[in-house]
């Protein structure tokens, strides 16, 4: 669950990038908080909102808002690095998304396009794949007021998991957070049977000029980039791979006398700033071992094509 990208190439790009702009959209953007588990084993919740952008484009975005919501913060530390010609550690001035990945939905159909990055040189590259998922939703009478909105209770079982969700007619959107759609109005609470995955709508708000991408992904041209769509097994493998090893892509790129290279502005070599922040990555990444689809997340290579096909005979 918890991905994110390094400040290192975040730092190392500024000197070099331009920022485009972007076709505007207006959007209806939803609040959800993820109340979440991040380790099995371990009764601690984590917490971050997330947003459900459903756009005039025939389409939604769900995403962390976490680095949307510093956006401000993050254009006049990147100005201030610009002028001043020298690097900072950002990491300690801004939150750490919990999710870098994004998840389209293209309306009518309600195909699904998961799309994430990972390193490729110094440069982020998008990878993806596309999914046609189909709930079996089981509405019941039960229903409550959740916070504002008058719900009604649904159960369906995903990724190896019992959920029971409550929509709200009232909003006339046929979607949810995360994967989640296809009930007769917009999901308002949804969460497993065991508790360790738990959105909850928090408000909205109509957004015009809307554009999908943080400042800083403008700046690092990861926006509007060509995704490679794979299957969902090869995706698996790639990004459990970069996981694995996040600097493989960049440590044939630096020779030992870049690696020994100080950086103005900060502490230390190049050198000492990637053995940081490859650290940084591989602990990040072992937080969690309490994926949403466990029909996914907890397999082998050779299992999760097993799964793939099986999915395909359906």
């Amino acid at each position: 669950m918890k991905k994110f990208f390094s400040v290192f190439f975040i730092a190392l790009i500024t000197f070099v990038s331009a920022q485009d702009k972007d076709s505007k959209e207006t959007a209806n953007r939803f609040f959800y908080e993820l109340s979440f588990k991040p380790k099995k084993d371990s009764a601690k919740m984590d917490k971050v909102i997330t947003i459900l952008d459903i756009t005039d484009k025939n389409r939604s975005i769900y995403q962390d808002y976490t680095v949307i919501s510093q956006d401000s913060i993050m254009k006049i530390e990147m100005e201030a690095m610009k002028k001043a010609g020298a690097m900072k550690d950002l990491s300690k001035i801004l939150k750490t998304p919990k999710i870098s990945s994004r998840i389209y939905k293209m309306y009518p159909s309600m195909k699904i396009e998961y799309v994430d990055k990972i390193a490729s040189g110094f440069t982020p590259t998008n990878i993806g794949y596309d999914e046609n998922l189909k709930f079996n939703w089981k509405i019941q009478n039960e229903k409550q007021k959740i916070g504002e909105y008058n719900t009604q209770k649904a159960t369906t079982e995903f990724g190896g998991k019992q959920w029971t969700a409550w929509f709200s007619a009232d909003l006339p959107f046929q979607d949810g957070p995360y994967k989640f759609y296809g009930l007769p109005g917009l999901i308002v609470k949804i969460e497993d049977a065991d508790k360790n995955y738990s959105w909850v709508l928090q408000g909205n708000k109509k957004v015009k000029d809307y554009t999908e991408y943080s400042y800083i992904e403008t700046l690092m041209q990861a926006k509007g980039g060509k995704v490679n769509i794979l299957s969902r097994e090869k995706f698996e493998k790639t990004f459990n791979d970069f996981k694995k090893d996040p600097f493989a892509t960049v440590r044939p790129m630096m020779t030992q006398e870049m690696m020994s290279k100080s950086i103005p502005g900060m502490d230390g070599t190049i050198g000492d700033m990637m053995k940081k922040e490859e650290k940084r990555y591989k602990d990040f990444y072992k937080a969690n071992d309490n994926p949403i689809e466990p029909d996914y997340g907890t397999l082998s290579v050779g299992d999760l094509e097993k799964v793939g096909k099986e999915k395909e005979k359906k």
